[in-house]
């Protein structure tokens, strides 16, 4: 009995240990609006390019939200995870302008409240990734397994790439990551690729091999703690449920996909080609998603065009 209260008191003052850890290194910023929670929980999930010379020669400047993925936890039924294209394009203070441009132009909670707009449901929590940390993550987590079944050599983002399923580290993720112009599908086929490594990543991070491995786990922990900035509001609790939904949505009993359009190619003046959204699919969709009534599977116009 001695002995059991001991190793119980080890666990809980480790736990202990590890939130404050965690809960003092997040990096915390304002992001959310005063829209009413709804029936889930969600996670709003940036990719933020800034082009600080980690992340391919593309020729363009300044920061962009080049990944915009919305993570759905109903209470009851499967996790999603949900592609928004960067060039879908929305209207902010009666002025048109392409998702992924309007952090950088109208700030945190302009993005947000556009993402809402998309969705009709609350965003609870943001979780903006530097996409030149991915590769610390990576590499903490001593690679990940990532599938591509085409070869590539494609010097803008640096993918060099024999068709089938290999480990890679962090260089090679974030190249995996990035690679468009090679990509028939280019944007879309690219939203695809980053869901993948998101969801490898998650795999690993919650996988025993890294949970139970104190020091890979910290230097798992570090790693993403320097790579990532989330809302005020987020603490431990809610990045591990953020982690388990990535790894729920990823598997096969999750679903993952991206919002519908009616357009990919809308071209409009001072813009230039768009992707214009199905505003009433993507509600319908969003809906059935946060009540859990959705089937596991693949959603989203680029799912059907493949079918």
């Amino acid at each position: 009995m001695t002995v059991l209260v001991l190793l119980l008191a080890a666990v809980a003052i480790a736990g202990v240990s590890a939130w404050h850890w965690v809960d003092n290194g997040l990096r915390r910023e304002d992001w959310l609006t005063a829209t009413p929670s709804g029936p889930a929980t969600s996670w709003l999930i940036l990719g933020s390019d800034e082009r600080d010379g980690t992340t391919g020669q593309d020729g363009t400047t300044g920061e962009r939200t080049d990944t915009i993925l919305v993570l759905t936890k109903p209470k009851n039924g499967p996790s999603s995870l949900i592609s928004i294209p960067r060039d879908s394009l929305v209207e902010v203070d009666g002025t048109l302008s392409k998702i992924n441009a309007v952090l950088g132009l109208y700030g945190r909670k302009a993005l947000v409240a556009q993402i809402e707009g998309i969705t009709g449901q609350k965003i609870d929590h943001v979780a903006k990734i530097n996409f030149g940390g991915l590769t610390t993550i990576v590499d903490a987590l001593g690679g990940v397994e990532l599938c591509y079944d085409a070869d590539v050599d494609d010097e803008k983002s640096d993918m060099h790439w024999k068709a089938g399923c290999h480990v890679v580290d962090g260089t090679q993720a974030l190249a995996f990551s990035r690679m468009r112009y090679s990509d028939p599908q280019g944007d879309f086929g690219r939203a695809m690729r980053q869901r993948q490594v998101i969801g490898a990543i998650a795999k690993k991070a919650a996988s025993p091999s890294t949970l139970l491995n104190i020091g890979k786990l910290t230097k798992v922990g570090d790693a993403a703690m320097d790579a990532v900035t989330v809302d005020e509001q987020a603490s431990p609790m809610t990045m591990l449920r953020m982690l388990l939904a990535f790894r729920d949505a990823s598997g096969a009993d999750g679903i993952t996909g991206t919002v519908y359009w009616t357009d990919p190619d809308y071209y409009v003046d001072g813009v230039g080609s768009s992707v214009l959204l199905d505003d009433a699919r993507n509600t319908d969709l969003f809906k059935q998603l946060a009540n859990g009534e959705h089937t596991p599977g693949a959603v989203g116009t680029q799912a059907e065009t493949q079918q």
